[in-house]
């Protein structure tokens, strides 16, 4: 499954990739790093982060974006012990965990970059979900 390989590539692309999901028309794959990571989340919570919290702090500021502000290109929340990066994505969306300690002025960027370079149909704004056109995503 592709959404594995995305996950893979990801921490392989930065140490400072703590977690990431990909939650794709109603489909949530996600993974932490191997390893004892410092103030990491419970599983149990992440689940309900994707399903429930990003979906919805995306469209309320997506919303707001499209008023006036030049649309949404991601959010970055800092929580006490790592920083979550999330974005859309055609039918859903990527949430990325990042060390507390990372480079906020390059990372998140280079992150988006890599994805654009490595799977752009992952990355592609403003263009409408159909299955049918994204079978190696599902």
């Amino acid at each position: 499954m592709e959404k594995d390989a995305i996950i893979q590539d990801l921490f392989n692309f930065s140490d400072d990739i703590r977690y990431v999901a990909i939650y794709l028309e109603e489909n949530l794959v996600y993974e932490q790093r191997d390893g004892n990571l410092e103030g990491a989340s419970e599983g149990g919570t992440d689940r309900f982060e994707e399903l429930l919290v990003n979906p919805t702090i995306l469209k309320l500021a997506t919303q707001r974006g499209n008023i006036d502000c030049g649309g949404l290109r991601y959010i970055l929340i800092r929580y006490g012990n790592f920083f979550q990066l999330i974005r859309s994505i055609p039918g859903g969306h990527i949430s990325i965990c990042l060390d507390k300690n990372s480079d906020l002025n390059q990372l998140p960027n280079s992150i988006f970059d890599f994805l654009k370079e490595n799977y752009p149909k992952l990355i592609m704004r403003h263009v409408p979900f159909y299955k049918e056109n994204y079978p190696d995503l599902l």
